[in-house]
């Protein structure tokens, strides 16, 4: 039974590394080492993320974050503050990052940068500011739904590289459970009749598509052929037209 294996099994299928979460055998990767210099290539890439999935404008460079403070703190119209907020949460997490950046240049130099080291306590206080004003923040499609995203850059700072790494394939198992569902909806509605006859092999073709999309890390080797089989699965799914009768 699928409950008796423990979370975080690791196991070679089909020559290939997977980990057991939630029912789903994940594809692995070996985490880096746990340096400064991992956490900030971490965090780049998730705050490179972040900004690619909220509202246009608030990419502000962390060296103007006094500036962004004070357009927000003085502003006293509710939808404007909340654009500021959101503003200055931008910038506050870019100068948590430009502060990263430094240490681990000064990190390569030979100095040793203790976890209590000022600008340590800076760069997590400033990640921790960016969290709290989230809930300024909106989706780029103007709607919320942000707070997991927002937090990402925060926890890569907080944990060891590998815990994060664990913590990552518990949300791709939560995934792969609701793209499942999603397909077994869509059957459930569609496949049964007959003017959507096909409907459910193409369903099948784009969850499949969906859930090694989310297993797969975009330096794989792997990334090009599994991107391309997601986009033309969708394209597929999306261009179906049910026979409509005379």
């Amino acid at each position: 039974m699928d409950s008796a294996i423990p979370l975080g099994k690791k196991q070679i299928i089909d020559g290939q590394l997977r980990v057991y979460y939630h029912g789903y055998w994940i594809k692995a990767y070996e985490a880096p080492a746990d340096t400064l210099l991992a956490k900030k290539r971490l965090i780049e890439a998730l705050t490179r993320r972040l900004f690619n999935h909220v509202e246009h404008g608030i990419n502000v460079p962390g060296k103007r974050l006094d500036e962004a403070r004070r357009a927000y703190e003085s502003e006293t119209d509710p939808q404007r503050k909340r654009v500021k907020g959101a503003m200055l949460a931008g910038a506050i997490f870019n100068r948590a990052a430009d502060i990263f950046t430094k240490l681990v240049e000064i990190q390569e130099l030979g100095v040793t940068i203790e976890p209590d080291n000022a600008l340590m306590r800076e760069c997590g206080e400033h990640l921790l500011e960016a969290l709290t004003l989230g809930k300024m923040v909106l989706h780029r499609s103007g709607e919320e739904g942000l707070d997991e995203l927002w937090g990402e850059p925060f926890k890569a700072f907080s944990f060891p590289v590998e815990a994060f790494y664990n913590s990552r394939y518990v949300k791709i198992a939560q995934s792969m459970r609701a793209i499942d569902g999603i397909r077994d909806e869509m059957i459930a509605t569609f496949a049964g009749l007959p003017m959507f006859a096909g409907v459910d092999r193409l369903a099948h073709d784009f969850a499949h598509a969906a859930k090694v999309k989310c297993e797969t890390l975009r330096t794989d080797a792997e990334i090009f052929e599994v991107w391309t089989s997601f986009v033309v699965s969708a394209e597929k799914l999306a261009a179906f037209q049910p026979a409509l009768g005379p």
